[in-house]
């Protein structure tokens, strides 16, 4: 990476249709705010992973996931959405962070790896293809 890691920010604000019986957020709704953010950081440098797919028949699965549960989000919590790149080499690799923006208290913190894979064929490449690395100024 170059000295700085590239981070972006989204704001949400939590939607009704989030909530699981207990009234807080489902746990698998974090992944879709994290996705919301990883989309939003890579649009930032000039990566679109889907047109890139039907450019180039390469796409980038998620191959693993990892969230920290801190603090609970409710209905109408606004909160801010971190992605951090932390590796753009063998996969692409993204550090999230979910804060309240009332208190600034850190509700969630998560991690998502993704590889690149050439279709039809489903051949896992073992680096990421360099217009995405210089992109990404890894």
């Amino acid at each position: 990476m170059s000295a700085g890691k590239k981070s972006f920010e989204v704001r949400i604000s939590v939607p009704f249709f989030d909530l699981d019986p207990m009234q807080i957020v489902w746990h698998g709704n974090y992944l879709n705010y994290f996705e919301i953010a990883r989309a939003a950081l890579f649009e930032h440098h000039g990566v679109d992973l889907y047109s890139y797919y039907e450019r180039e028949k390469i796409i980038f699965p998620i191959i693993r996931t990892a969230t920290k549960h801190i603090f609970p989000l409710k209905h109408r919590d606004e909160i801010i959405v971190k992605a951090t790149l932390v590796d753009a080499h063998i996969k692409l690799v993204v550090d999230f962070e979910i804060r309240r923006v009332d208190d600034d208290s850190v509700c969630a913190r998560g991690r998502t790896e993704q590889v690149a894979v050439k279709t039809p064929e489903m051949e896992t490449l073992f680096s990421l293809p360099e217009d995405i690395r210089r992109l990404l100024d890894a």
